[in-house]
Formats: structure tokens, sequence, C-alpha cells
């Protein structure tokens, strides 16, 4: 009997597969489909920053417009940081998760910098949120801004929601930093309890009718799920210990999900599969990993986890430029030689 059981941001989870942030768990008949399926935790649909602030200046035009007519009626009102402006739908959803299902609920928070919204993340924690994914996603478009401020402005986002709370914190971010290695490290000094790798930065598109700017969303593939294997081999072990890794983007299989274990993730995040194949696909997924670890003689996949990582393999460069360089060759030899 295969132990599938893995520890992820301090929680002890039944197994390794995770249903990340979409659509599906934001759906109350899904949530108890991945769970039946094998999913050992569930990462609700992310609260938008943009959200949180368009409410507050809703709530701010709502005191101003009443008080103008009824100037003695703003003393009736709360100061507002103090006043309750996030999604109350958002946090009745999360509340009505934890109480049926038995799996850890992340609550996910999307941003792009500090500020008071982050005492959202505290709201959060109360409705029952286990852990808090702060999913970054900022555009540096300005070209004054120099890169080093804006890792700045990630660290300080960490620091502020982990300040907020008292809950694990995991930090959902992006691979385009000159060098991400050090910057994985560095969000672990400023809060972090674990990292998920890596964001899908959604690109936009041109409509070519309209000749408007148009958003564009396609679904993963597997080959995406190259990028998290490669940094997830290369940070195990080098993150401070007790770092949690958790791998997400294209996972579509259970060979996605086994290679991505191999190379070190602590847990490994599936979304667009499952909009695919719908939520019990989870299981299948699963039962190929157990199937796999049986044959190969591992006893759990905290055995396997890591087995093929950067400190393990025989040649750790095969992570880095090596890796590229033999691709290139090879392709060239099959298609030329």
């Amino acid at each position: 009997m295969i132990d599938l059981s893995t520890r992820y941001l301090g929680m002890e989870l039944g197994g390794p597969l995770v249903a990340s942030a979409g659509p599906l768990t934001g759906r109350f008949d899904a949530l108890r489909l991945l769970e039946d399926a094998g999913a050992a935790a569930v990462v609700l649909p992310s609260l938008f920053e943009e959200q949180i602030v368009h409410e507050a200046l809703d709530l701010h035009q709502l005191i101003e417009e009443s008080s103008w007519f009824q100037p003695e009626a703003s003393d009736y009102f709360p100061e507002l940081e103090d006043y309750n402006t996030g999604s109350r739908s958002y946090l009745d959803y999360l509340e009505a998760a934890k109480e049926a299902l038995s799996i850890p609920v992340i609550a996910s928070l999307n941003g792009s910098s500090p500020g008071g919204w982050v005492r959202y993340a505290r709201s959060l924690v109360e409705a029952g949120a286990d852990a808090i994914e702060l999913n970054v996603y900022y555009v540096a478009a300005d070209a004054a801004v120099r890169g080093g401020s804006v890792e700045q402005r990630y660290l300080d986002l960490v620091r502020e929601v982990r300040a907020a709370v008292s809950v694990p914190v995991a930090v959902k971010v992006g691979p385009y930093f000159s060098a991400f290695a050090n910057m994985a490290v560095r969000l672990v000094e400023a809060g972090a309890d674990g990292l998920v790798l890596f964001n899908r930065f959604l690109q936009p598109d041109i409509d070519l009718e309209t000749l408007e700017v148009v958003p564009s969303l396609h679904l993963s593939t597997s080959v995406e799920s190259g990028g998290p294997l490669r940094w997830i081999a290369i940070l195990r072990g080098q993150v401070p210990s007790g770092t949690s890794l958790a791998a997400t983007s294209g996972v579509h299989t259970w060979e996605d999900a086994l290679k991505l274990i191999l190379a070190g993730a602590d847990v490994v995040m599936m979304t667009s599969a499952l909009l695919q194949r719908g939520p019990g696909y989870l299981g299948e997924v699963l039962l190929g990993v157990e199937v796999w670890l049986a044959e190969h003689g591992y006893e759990s996949v905290s055995q396997a986890k890591g087995s093929v990582s950067r400190l393990a393999v025989p040649d750790p460069a095969e992570f880095e430029r090596s890796n590229y360089i033999q691709a290139l060759v090879n392709f060239t030899t099959r298609f030329v030689g």
C-alpha cells in the first residue's frame, strides 16, 4: 500500500494533488466532486485587489453623497479603514466550503501592491481559510521602474500579508526575475511559508476587426510543466528547510504530476485538465501516480519527492545550461544529420 500523504504549508495532506484556483473551485458542487476524486486540498478563486479597491471606492462615494445631503449623517458611518467593504459573497462561499469539506480550504488573494487592502487577509482567516495563497501579478510596464524596486514591491506585499495573518502564506509568482533562485529565498525570508510555481501571466490580444485590445485565455498544455519542473528541482535544497514547493501550470497527466514530485514538489496543482475532463479526472491522475510508485519500488510520495532534484542527480547542470545545449543539438541531429 503506497503512502500518498505529503506535507504542505505545515498541513498534513492525504495526497499530493491539489485543485488550484479556477472556475471549478468556484462551484460548490464541483468542490465536493474534487474531494471525492482525491483532491488533498482546494484553492478557491482569487479575491482581486481591484475588487477590493472598487468596493471601497463605491462605499466612500456612498458616504460622501449621503453626507452631502445630510451633513450630520456622516457621524453615523464608521471610518472607512474599519468598514468591511470586501466581497461578502466570497467570505460566505469560503465559510460554506469549510463547513462542507473535510480537506483544507486555501483562500487566494490576487494583488500587486501593499496597502490597506491586506486587511482582507484577516477576514479570510476569520471566515475559516486554512492558508492564504498570495497570487502576485504585477506587470512592470513603466520603463523608469527598475528591477530592484519591482522585487521590493513583491517582498513588501508578502511581508504585509504575513504580518496580517497567523495561518500559512504561500506566494504564487512568475519566473520573470533575473535571479529567480535568489528571489525565491528572499520571498521566504519575507515571510512566505511556501512558493507556488508558476503563475500563468495571461496575455492580451488584438481584435483585427475592431482594433481593440481584448483579453485572451488559453488553457495550459503539458509543455508548460517544464518551467515548474526545472525550478522546483533547482530550488529543492536551496530554499530554507521547511519551505513548501507547489507545482502548477501544465499538469495534465499522471506522468506530469509524477515528474514534478520527483523533481521535489510537495504538491502538484491542477486546473486546466480538470476543466477539460471533469473533476473526477483527478482520481485517474492520482491512481497513475500510485501505480507507478508501486511498480518502481517506492513506498511513499515522501520517498519519491526530490529523488531527481538538482541535488540528487549526478550532473546538476542538466537542470541548467547543458540541458539547453543538449536539446538543441539533439533536435538538429534528428532533422539535419
